[in-house]
This record gives structure tokens, C-alpha cells and sequence, in this order.
């Protein structure tokens, strides 16, 4: 199993997720990115706003998350 935060995840806050895929991971952080957009947390949308802005340009979506995904595979294992 392994730990990555919010922030790492190109989040708001340094709520931290664990899972043992990128995917399981990258699902949970979407859902707290919902959570967060849902109380209309200002630090949050405006990360999620970022996000967007991505979206929008091609290929920069699918490169961030293979960076993502690099950098998960790179993390220790939980103690």
C-alpha cells in the first residue's frame, strides 16, 4: 500500500490517501475532489479550476496522469 496526499494528486489540502493501484488512488481523490467541490470549498475549486484548464489541451490530461502514475509507482511502500 501507498500514500499519496491530496496536494500530490493536484489537490487543495494534505488529506492523504493510500491504496495499493494508481487508479484505486486516483478514484479516491477524485471523490474527495467531488466532496470538496459539493461544500464549495474555495482552496479546492480553484484547483479543480486548474484541472479544467488542463482538460483543454490535448494530451496534457493523459501526460499529467502518467507523471502521476510514475510518481506513485516510485513511492516506498507503507510501513
Amino acid at each position: 500500500m501507498k500514500t499519496m496526499t491530496c496536494k500530490q494528486l493536484g489537490g487543495a489540502c494534505d488529506k492523504a490517501f493510500q491504496a495499493n493501484t494508481f487508479e484505486e488512488i486516483a478514484e479516491m481523490s477524485k471523490k474527495h475532489g467531488m466532496e470538496m467541490f459539493q461544500k464549495r470549498d474555495v482552496a479546492h475549486l480553484k484547483a479543480i479550476n486548474e484541472m479544467q484548464e488542463l482538460i483543454k489541451i490535448p494530451n496534457a490530461m493523459a501526460d499529467w496522469f502518467e507523471t502521476k502514475r510514475k510518481e506513485f509507482n516510485a513511492l516506498p511502500e507503507n510501513d
